[in-house]
């Protein structure tokens, strides 16, 4: 008797999305975990105290410092405080401040607005001008505008962002007096002036534009050699055509991928740009937790940090595994199993 054939149960694809994606779910909580732990131990071994930080410099007796020491659970064993820090974190509990005694999510989240007022500007100007400039250079290759769009690309992504940030204002705000140094709006002005905006934008945005622009103009370069361009313009198709409607689509599959790790970098770099321009932001809020050892703050806003860049690395991959036709055909590849095969007793 011939041996009966049985196919496996379970669409291909939705399994092969399921082993991928779950992986990548448990090398991004392992990454959490690690980033937790690691800051968790360098802040409590990092030199000073945040007792006498939160009272300031007036002197302390020893039985209040005790009290305050057991109020914030600073009394308990190192390995203890973290597996209760570990544990508060995935409740959502994030502690209080040293400084404020305010919950530490609030803080940070009556900052993330105006993070967020930044960055996602910053990246979508970055993202556009990047994709336009560097189609613009790998159309006009070893052309004079090629040569200038790459040597600005370079020499900006070449230049610190807290020094441009000086510049800007050294030009843009004591020089020529167009544009305010710094805040959000003017004093006793609720909300976010659009003025105050723009210097803080151009900072963030000009590094990650050099560099989108650069990988932009290697993708389209290499779209533009493949055959099937020439085959279209042996069809007679136009050069802009050939460039926007062929090239193109094929050249934005690595942007995807970039453009999602550059929120990641726009987001940890606002900490020192909004430094330079007073912008009330989380990384404002980050510096000056750190000036005044509240520790309980530096951890919230790096732990908000974190948990933003793996969810956008996340949805990236999800949105590449969209776009790219090669990605769904691996994945349905590597899902179909052997057929079961049944033998008789």
């Amino acid at each position: 008797m011939l041996p009966t054939l049985r196919p496996s149960t379970g669409s291909p694809i939705v399994r092969a999305i399921v082993s991928r994606y779950g992986r990548l779910l448990v090398s991004s909580l392992l990454l959490f975990v690690a980033v937790i732990t690691v800051l968790f131990v360098l802040l409590e071994l990092a030199p000073g105290n945040p007792i006498q930080s939160l009272v300031g410099d007036v002197p302390i007796s020893p039985a209040f410092e005790a009290q305050i020491t057991a109020a914030y659970g600073l009394d308990k064993p190192l390995w203890e405080r973290y597996f209760i820090y570990l544990g508060n974190v995935f409740t959502g509990n994030l502690g209080f401040s040293f400084g404020t005694n305010e919950p530490v999510l609030e803080l940070i989240l009556g900052r993330a607005g105006n993070t967020l007022a930044l960055a996602v500007p910053s990246f979508v100007i970055s993202t556009t001008l990047g994709i336009v400039l560097g189609s613009i250079a790998a159309r006009t290759r070893r052309r004079w505008l090629d040569s200038t769009i790459s040597g600005v690309a370079v020499g900006l992504f070449s230049v610190p962002n807290f020094w441009l940030g000086m510049m800007l204002i050294m030009v843009f705000s004591l020089t020529l007096g167009w544009l305010p140094t710094q805040g959000k709006a003017p004093y006793g002005q609720e909300g976010i002036a659009l003025q105050y905006m723009v210097l803080p934008i151009i900072t963030m945005a000009t590094s990650e534009l050099a560099y989108k622009t650069r990988i932009m103009r290697a993708s389209m370069i290499e779209s533009l050699s493949q055959d099937f361009i020439d085959t279209a313009r042996s069809k007679g198709v136009s050069s802009q055509r050939v460039l926007w409607r062929h090239a193109m689509p094929n050249a934005l599959l690595p942007m995807v991928t970039i453009s999602g790790y550059s929120l990641g970098f726009i987001l940890a770099g606002s900490v020192l740009v909004e430094r330079v321009f007073g912008w009330p932001g989380m990384g404002l809020l980050f510096i000056d937790a750190i000036g005044r050892q509240d520790n309980q703050v530096v951890l919230g806003v790096v732990i908000v940090l974190t948990v933003t860049i793996i969810i956008v690395n996340i949805l990236t991959d999800v949105v590449y595994g969209i776009v790219d036709p090669r990605l769904r055909s691996q994945l349905v590849r590597r899902s179909t199993t052997t057929r079961k095969i049944e033998v008789p007793a």
